[in-house]
């Protein structure tokens, strides 16, 4: 693998596992050397692409099991029965999503024993059409509550980003309106 200035980077160094980042890269005749401060003093090392690893990946799990498995260990569950389907506690999208794949069953133990980030949900606008004149208008929710809609996506008053929970929370039937945001880039609207 290559890497790249400011790449993080494994690398076994006085014996131990460690991790730092690049800082420059290096290449002569015998090939490329990846040059690391390390160390609190910052000492400078220059190591080969031999000698250099990418870091794992930290698992992405969705909040609801980022949730459940805070409650688990709040309870005082063991892995074992943090999967038991039978739990009462167990909410019904946590227990589709162990009982969906066995793949899901192992993400779940792994982010129970090595750690986990939280993924970050999508965020949709919920995009109506004038039935009237053909123009673009999306949904605008005030901190009270109050709606309204505007033909811009970009208000500091009303949020007009929103997840597919808070979505359907609203009214089931705006979903069927929601948009991605990354869709929407580079509209005239925005």
């Amino acid at each position: 693998m290559r890497f790249k200035e400011g790449d993080k980077v494994e690398f076994v160094w006085l014996g131990k596992l460690t991790q730092d980042v690049v800082t420059e890269i290096r290449e002569n005749n015998h090939g490329i050397s990846y040059q690391i401060e390390h160390g609190e003093k910052g000492e400078t090392i220059l190591i080969t692409r031999k000698g250099l690893i990418a870091p794992a990946q930290v698992l992405k799990v969705p909040q609801f099991v980022a949730d459940w498995i805070s409650h688990c260990k709040q309870k005082g569950y063991d892995l074992f029965l943090s999967m038991d389907y039978e739990d009462s506690d167990m909410s019904y999208e946590m227990y589709n999503w162990l009982t969906f794949s066995d793949e899901n069953q192992e993400i779940f133990a792994r982010a129970w024993l090595d750690g986990y980030e939280v993924e970050k949900e999508p965020l949709y606008y919920v995009k109506f059409v004038d039935a009237n004149n053909g123009n673009k208008c999306y949904l605008n929710v005030r901190s009270d509550g109050c709606k309204s809609l505007n033909n811009s996506v970009q208000n500091d008053i009303f949020k007009t980003q929103f997840t597919e929970a808070e979505i359907k929370e609203m009214d089931e039937r705006y979903w069927q309106f929601a948009v991605p945001v990354r869709d929407l880039k580079g509209e005239d609207n925005e």
